[in-house]
């Protein structure tokens, strides 16, 4: 029989975690509460009952001095009780540990034990049962994952045991489809119902490869039906998407500017712009090219030092984290720790990076069909991120925030790992793989479930009020750090010749992709451990329950590598073999399941025919009032969303795990200025540093998507020289998140959305070849909106642009904080009238203007003069310009140091040299730094920008107080302290 053990804060403590769910209440839900008390619940399943006396007496699931336990309900009073638990299948990661802990203590005794969470808040409070209802189901659960249970003090706490578990079925025959039969409706009803995303297009081409003669009788002889089996279709489905093939992409597309006149068919916008402009960058630089493996792998890799290479990889999770924004936001994080895990022979893990979308957590409007408060996704993803991160080891050392309202349709999350790896292991390249036909097909890691299934169709699809809860997926990073210290513990032994992880498709991808390389593989999935009994064979190929890697393991290692992961406790289970066969041959015992011709399943798919048309928006000037108080807009601005300090998220954060941070995301004397980069240092034994920047600028997007690229490529590699790297040792990743660009009933301007990612495909191409910096990895997400409620809801098109670029010194790192009085500031760059969709424009409701603009070559001529004057130890801080424009610059850099500066804007370079004062202080302007330099090495640093765009401002002072004048009229004057405040009071509060 089951038993509970019931955990909570003893009486006369503090319950934090009752406090702040407390504060939630009121704050989220406007429902005043008196307090609230959380107590633990463990359901343990599979242990004798008279254990659990035992189980008590050894603290097995409390900490004694903290917590009281016991078997029956905790004697405390409430007035409701809400218990949350987790729906059966869903992943408890908590009850997975704590099962663990009561086998070490139990031993055999234990070995079926099953343990089952869940949370009960004790409610105190003038409410009745229908608040308490929805502060459980509008607060501390999410109804697609968790029961609810509201009871009163007159019901009492429950006291039955209910054991979560799946209900077990019998595995279902493997199952045919006639297409056949189906008209075009039928078919495009058949991929709307069961969540393939296929086009009628597509539809009729698998029909017609299974009609043919030829397919016909090959299938027979395999004793595989005519007709597709389910397996099939959903293979082929998830192939096929949008979330793994880019079809929008690749698509051949009809441009025509109507501005211009110009007409251009576009061959891939992917082959003509990223990977085009990539393999020029790489000729041109010759010799000095530092990619090694570019867009054929799960990251990209580049040459760190002879002996040493780093990749990286930015994917985003958008759509779970819309539908459970802990789950989603978790899996991206675990997920895309796995793409260096499975790059080449895999790597190791430096480092995370995060950035995130949302509308405003203020939002106060009503919330349409299925959708989440702002401020309840904000936090779930902020929180699963950090369980990921933090649980796996990995720090986190770069990540912005970005807020506007049309995220409220959709959420991104854009998560980022940088891996390092030797770059030879046994005296072969490790970023290459090297598997082939006999080798093992082996799946390491966690076991199969329900979760994550249609997770890449999904992906594909706009948001809705229908979508699949199915889809969720909650990771489990303990146990994928235990298989990844044995993956790299088996790379460096040589135990294995492939590896890639098991993500979008599961099985269906990982073994199907690494089986073009073979020629074929021959799988059975009876072989596959699952979480519990009852999954179809279709299910267990295509779900991405999460922390599984495939490999390929040549079969006179496989004993040596399953005596390693038994060593080391992690599950390893021998699938099949990878074959020459032409075929990717599935069973499940002896009944076949699927046999998909190879050429077909990667190359049948029928490339899009697309037509976009672009014509630029009207707007009018910026008109400013004549009225502004300029200090007051300055603090303004620093409280704006955009701008405001991160830290109560960043603080969440480990950034020092593994001890080689080196520039860290808040800096100064205070630790709450915000850096411009991550730094780190990979090689303890060496003084080469990594900088990790990025640069996401979606406000200008609705002016010209091509700006919108321009700026964000332009401040990722400002963000990274502005740290110290060498801005001719980059290497970017490009992370496109769009709203659906194919002109469709539901999307009637479809051409223009289309027209807008040609836009940005060229600026990518022409401002990368203009820095030099190679895309060596990438990702799109095509299908960013939500309907629902009589609603649509189409995010801002939005690119994510993040660089790696190496620091030949680390001492030589800088940070943004002011250091010194005495010292000498520097403006670098032009300041231009552009304020159009700026955040001063935005503060004051101004939709005309034009947005900023970038001229890659004297950027690029001025970030290699910082970068030498950086390494020949003239500067001393360095600043960009980015959000907020000039003013918020320095602003930022006076609260860092808590010094403050007398700054004189008569000389700054700009034009029109009679702008407004409020234009040239709040101008986001690209490509400007502001530095600071010891006052007896100005003259050597001014030498560096013979010819270029700068001008000296004025000088740190040790009085904390911000003062710019312009023409002998003092423009403001602000209190370093008081900066500081509007800067972090708006998250905090």
């Amino acid at each position: 029989m089951p038993f509970r053990v019931h955990v909570g804060v003893k009486p006369h403590l503090p319950d934090t975690v009752g406090r702040k769910t407390a504060e939630a209440v009121r704050h989220d839900l406007h429902i005043s509460l008196d307090a609230v008390r959380v107590h633990a619940v463990y359901t343990v399943d599979g242990l004798p009952p008279e254990r659990a006396g035992d189980v008590l007496a050894l603290a097995a699931l409390h900490d004694p001095v903290l917590h009281q336990a016991s078997t029956a309900p905790l004697d405390e009073p409430f007035d409701w009780l809400v218990e949350v638990s987790f729906r059966p299948g869903v992943t408890d990661n908590e009850g997975r540990t704590a099962a663990s802990v009561l086998r070490g203590l139990f031993g055999e005794e234990a070995s079926e034990v099953g343990v089952y969470t869940s949370r009960q808040y004790l409610l105190r409070g003038a409410i009745g049962r229908e608040e308490a209802g929805r502060i459980g189901t509008d607060l501390l659960a999410n109804e697609l994952i968790h029961k609810v249970e509201v009871r009163s003090a007159d019901e009492g706490a429950p006291v039955d045991v209910e054991v979560p578990k799946v209900t077990a079925e019998a595995v279902e025959e493997v199952a045919s489809v006639n297409l056949a039969a189906m008209s075009d409706e039928g078919l495009m009803a058949f991929s709307r119902d069961n969540v393939l995303a296929l086009t009628l297009e597509e539809m009729r081409l698998i029909r017609d490869h299974y009609a043919a003669p030829a397919t016909r009788e090959k299938r027979a002889a395999l004793g595989l039906p005519a007709e597709p089996t389910d397996a099939e279709l959903e293979c082929l489905a998830q192939t096929w998407s949008e979330h793994c093939k880019h079809k929008i992409f690749n698509a051949r597309i009809d441009y025509r500017d109507e501005e211009t006149g110009e007409r251009t068919l576009v061959d891939s916008l992917f082959k003509t712009h990223i990977a085009g402009s990539t393999e020029a960058i790489r000729q041109a630089k010759g010799e000095d090219d530092l990619c090694l493996s570019v867009f054929k792998d799960n990251a990209g890799v580049f040459k760190l030092t002879d002996e040493w290479a780093a990749c990286i990889k930015v994917e985003t999770h958008n759509s779970p984290s819309a539908l459970d924004p802990y789950g989603g936001a978790l899996t991206g994080i675990v997920g895309v720790n796995r793409d260096p895990m499975g790059t080449g022979l895999g790597a190791n893990l430096l480092c995370n990076t995060d950035v995130f979308c949302f509308a405003s957590p203020f939002y106060d409007q009503e919330l349409p069909p299925r959708l989440l408060h702002p401020r309840r996704v904000m936090e779930g993803v902020r929180e699963g991120v950090e369980h990921g991160g933090n649980k796996s080891g990995i720090p986190t050392v770069n990540g912005s925030i970005v807020f506007d309202e049309r995220y409220l349709g959709k959420p991104l999350v854009y998560c980022g790992t940088v891996g390092m790896m030797p770059t030879e292991i046994g005296g072969r390249p490790a970023y290459e793989k090297y598997h082939k036909p006999g080798d093992a097909v082996v799946m390491a890691g966690g076991r199969i479930g329900k979760d994550g299934i249609h997770g890449a169709t999904f992906s594909s699809e706009e948001l809705h009020e229908g979508s699949p809860a199915t889809a969720v997926q909650i990771g489990d990073p303990i146990t994928q750090r235990k298989m990844y210290d044995f993956l790299m513990r088996a790379r460096d032994l040589g135990l294995y010749s492939a590896i890639t992880d098991n993500g979008a498709g599961g099985l269906s991808s990982s073994v199907g992709e690494m089986a073009e390389d073979t020629g074929g593989a021959r799988i059975d999935l009876a072989r596959a451990p699952l979480k519990y009994a009852g999954l179809r064979p279709w299910e267990i190929l295509l779900s991405e329950a999460q922390e599984r890697m495939t490999l390929a393991v040549p079969p006179e290692n496989l004993d040596r590598f399953l005596e390693l992961a038994g060593e080391m406790d992690v599950e390893c289970s021998v699938l099949g073999e990878f074959t020459d066969s032409g075929r990717f041959d599935v069973f499940y015992n002896d009944t076949p399941v699927a046999a998909l011709n190879m050429e077909f399943l990667h190359h049948g798919l029928p490339q899009m025919e697309l037509s976009a048309v672009w014509k630029r928006p009207q707007r009018g000037p910026a008109e400013l009032p004549g009225d502004l108080d300029l200090g007051e807009t300055l603090k303004t601005m620093l409280s704006r969303l955009n701008v405001c300090s991160k830290e109560s998220v960043v603080r969440q954060y480990d950034h020092e795990v593994q001890g080689g941070s080196v520039i860290k995301p808040m800096v100064g004397v205070e630790r709450d200025g915000p850096g411009d980069s991550g730094v780190i240092r990979p090689l303890l034994d060496s003084e080469v540093g990594l900088a990790v920047s990025h640069g996401i600028c979606p406000k200008y997007s609705d002016f010209d998507t091509y700006d919108m690229m321009a700026c964000a490529i332009d401040e990722a590699v400002r963000n990274a020289v502005a740290a110290g790297a060498d801005p001719d040792r980059l290497v970017g990743v490009d992370n496109f998140c769009w709203c659906d660009p194919v002109k469709s009933e539901k999307t009637p301007d479809g051409e223009y959305k289309l027209a807008q990612l040609v836009r940005a495909c060229r600026s990518l191409d022409e401002v990368c070849r203009g820095f030099g910096v190679p895309c060596i990895s990438g990702k799109d997400s095509m299908k960013n909106d939500y309907t629902g409620g009589g609603r649509k809801i189409s995010i801002p098109p939005t690119v994510l642009f993040s660089v790696c670029g190496i620091l030949p010194d680390v001492n030589r790192g800088l940070s943004s904080d002011f250091k010194k009085p005495g010292e000498a500031i520097y403006l670098l760059g032009e300041t231009f009238d552009e304020l159009g969709g700026g955040e001063l424009a935005q503060e004051l409701g101004i939709t005309g203007g034009t947005a900023p603009k970038v001229d890659a070559a004297p950027a690029l001529a001025r970030y290699r003069a910082v970068h030498k004057a950086a390494m020949a130890g003239l500067v001393t801080a360095c600043h960009d310009c980015s959000d907020g424009g000039l003013a918020c610059c320095l602003a930022e850099m006076a609260l860092g140091g808590r010094l403050g500066a007398g700054v004189d804007l008569d000389d700054a370079p700009r034009q029109p040299e009679d702008m407004s004062p409020a234009v040239l202080l709040f101008s986001e302007s690209a490509s400007r730094l502001v530095v600071t330099v010891p006052a007896d090495l100005a003259s050597e640093f001014e030498s560096l920008f013979q010819g270029q765009a700068m001008a000296r401002l004025g000088v740190v002072i040790n009085e904390p107080n911000l003062s710019i004048r312009l023409k002998n009229i003092e423009l403001l004057s602000e209190k370093a302290e008081d900066l500081a405040h509007a800067f972090k009071k708006t998250l905090l509060e």
